[in-house]
């Protein structure tokens, strides 16, 4: 009987060990630093090779021309308005 309950505890303490890990992994996970950190990888991925850190060009000059292109509408529906 003492025997069982050694062993109980002691897989109830590993238990307690893996909650606690996995909740500070999710605390780490859901910080604020950390989500901004991942997003602005993403973004950077999204606009430069992350193997080699050369500048893709082709997704630079697609948002660019978006914003050139949301300031004309801009510029069009100002003036249309006056």
């Amino acid at each position: 009987m003492s025997n069982e309950l050694s062993a109980l505890e002691r897989e109830m303490e590993g238990l307690r060990e893996n909650i606690a890990t996995n909740i500070d992994q999710l605390v780490h996970r859901v910080h604020p630093k950390t989500i901004v950190g991942r997003e602005v990888t993403s973004v950077k991925a999204h606009f430069v090779e992350p193997a080699t850190g050369a500048p893709r060009t082709d997704n630079i000059l697609k948002a660019a021309g978006a914003v050139v292109g949301v300031i004309v509408l801009f510029v069009v529906v100002r003036k249309v308005a006056r």
